[in-house]
């Protein structure tokens, strides 16, 4: 399959990522959001985005990276209209499955036939979304990690009615984006975060029940495990809005009450302390 177009849908901190790792391998792009405040920030960080992957991967043989002339491949819009040129389409909108459902059924109609959709998904099955359209077949989830331009390896998830052609191709354009797509089976958090949100909700139980400090927490991670970021400094990366939206999809499709949210995140977040995004979540981090 010739993929030329890709269309991204969401323009918040992992749309943002994409769209930028799409336009420095010379694709297309099409960034879509309901907000045009969403879409001038996403330029403006897209363009510093650019520059700052190319100072920190230097002393690798990449190609000289213009962050201009990939800004320029980047349509910014507000409407679902150019969706219809799209060979492709990432879709990073928000966990939940109120919001992502029409948006699906507003791309089945506006994009061509061939095109492939890929959800960047936290915990919803790639099946449930592929109900969504008339293209079951067409559907599968890529769970790109966060910071998307930094890491090297995605989640790929084949849905029910998933088809080789379909893997293949979202193999294909990841490999052209410098990354690996490790493939597993459909089921609610797959792999990642079937065990990520068990291991961060833990971690903010033993906080709420002032077992130890989120810096205590945290060097435990790093300093004993030799992990890179511990399970809180992880959760504000991600943030804590999100983590709570996935543990309460988990604790949803399981009906298991390991996965239910610790009443301290749902506090934090309710209190707009989400983690780095709002500058505040179990650590400070300035602006």
């Amino acid at each position: 399959m010739n993929i030329e177009t890709v269309g991204v849908i969401g323009a918040g901190v992992m749309g943002i990522g994409v769209a930028q790792v799409l336009a420095q391998a010379d694709y297309k792009v099409t960034l879509v959001d309901v907000s045009e405040v969403a879409l001038a920030r996403a330029e403006q960080e897209i363009r510093q985005g650019v520059r700052f992957y190319h100072l920190l991967r230097q002393d690798q043989e990449l190609k000289p990276l213009d962050a201009a002339a990939a800004v320029a491949r980047i349509t910014f819009t507000t409407d679902m209209g150019p969706m219809q040129g799209a060979d492709f389409v990432i879709e990073n909108v928000t966990e939940k499955w109120a919001v992502k459902q029409p948006v699906y059924a507003t791309l089945d109609q506006v994009c061509p036939p061939h095109c492939l959709f890929a959800a960047n998904t936290s915990a919803i099955p790639i099946t449930q979304i592929a109900a969504a359209t008339q293209r079951p077949s067409q559907v599968l989830g890529i769970h790109f990690m966060n910071p998307v331009p930094l890491k090297d390896t995605v989640e790929l998830i084949r849905g029910y009615h998933t088809t080789e052609e379909t893997l293949a191709a979202a193999l294909a354009l990841l490999a052209s984006m410098g990354k690996m797509g490790i493939v597993v089976n459909d089921s609610p958090g797959f792999v990642s975060n079937r065990v990520l949100m068990l291991t961060v909700n833990e971690a903010i139980f033993l906080v709420h029940e002032n077992v130890t400090t989120p810096e205590n927490v945290d060097q435990i991670f790093t300093q004993c495990f030799g992990h890179k970021m511990g399970p809180l400094a992880t959760a504000d990366l991600i943030g804590l809005d999100t983590i709570l939206l996935s543990l309460e999809v988990l604790y949803e499709q399981f009906s298991d009450p390991k996965f239910r949210p610790c009443p301290l995140l749902r506090q934090m977040v309710n209190a707009g302390l989400t983690g780095r995004k709002s500058g505040q979540g179990f650590f400070t981090y300035s602006s």
